[in-house]
Formats: C-alpha cells, sequence, structure tokens
C-alpha cells in the first residue's frame, strides 16, 4: 500500500496547501544559500522547490478534475480580500511554471547572467504564489465567518 492509498480526494486540499508551503521555505532556503555562495546547495534546493511544485500542481488539477470549483461562501470584506488575493495568485501563478522552467535552465547552463536576469523576477513572483497558496487554502478551507 503506497501512502496515498490512504487519502481521499477530500484530503487534497491540505496536501496542495502543504505542499505550496514547503515550496515557500525552499525558495527561501535556495535565495539564502545563494546569497552564501553555497551554488551546488541552491541547485539543489531549487530543482527540489520546483518538484515539490509540480508534485502540487498534479494534485491542484487531481482534486479539480473530481472536485470542480470550490465556492467560496463568506460574505463581506473576507469574500473581497479572498477573491483578490485568488485573482493575483492564479493570473500569477500560470506564469510560474515558465518563469522556473526558464530561469533553472539557464542556472543548469552556467548561464550566470542571464540566469539572475530572470531569477530576480521569478523569485518573488513564486514566493508569492507559494505564499498565497496557503492563503487562499486557508480562507477557503479554515477561516469561519465572523459574526
Amino acid at each position: 500500500m503506497t501512502p496515498f492509498a490512504i487519502l481521499s480526494v477530500h484530503d487534497l486540499p491540505v496536501v496542495n496547501a502543504t505542499l505550496n508551503g514547503i515550496a515557500g521555505i525552499l525558495l527561501i532556503i535556495g535565495f539564502v544559500l545563494i546569497r552564501q555562495r553555497k551554488i551546488s546547495a541552491h541547485q539543489k534546493v531549487m530543482w527540489t522547490a520546483f518538484a515539490v511544485s509540480c508534485t502540487f500542481l498534479v494534485c491542484y488539477l487531481v482534486y479539480h478534475y473530481n472536485v470542480g470549483s470550490v465556492k467560496f461562501d463568506k460574505p463581506g470584506w473576507v469574500r473581497t480580500l479572498y477573491l483578490w488575493i485568488l485573482g493575483t495568485h492564479t493570473t500569477l501563478a500560470a506564469a510560474v511554471p515558465f518563469l522556473a522552467v526558464i530561469t533553472l535552465t539557464r542556472g543548469q547552463r552556467r548561464n550566470v547572467p542571464r540566469h539572475r536576469a530572470i531569477a530576480k523576477w521569478t523569485l518573488p513572483i513564486w514566493l508569492y504564489v507559494s505564499v498565497t497558496g496557503v492563503v487562499v487554502y486557508l480562507l477557503l478551507y479554515q477561516v469561519r465567518p465572523l459574526l
């Protein structure tokens, strides 16, 4: 029995939030490592962040294929906040795979000037998407309506 055999499709939102959180932590670690000039460790951490994000994407697609879209039913300012975060998250999330592949490829090829040029955009966007992925989960599944 694989570890995934014990999971239901309804467990995937918390798995997805966890994967987003792990990716965000790895991105920060990768940033710190490159600032310390630990290039090999930086590369390993960034490739791991990419693998975690790819795993997230598979789980996300499986969840939404099986469940469809999930309605946000909380009213007022929380709804406005949620929709704003979701909108920016979704828009930027569409760019992350392309930015990440280009950035990782340039780094792997040791094309440092071009790697740095795109990494300064990729890191904040990817980090924002990872963090807001967790926030979207919390707002959608954990925050109770305020009375």
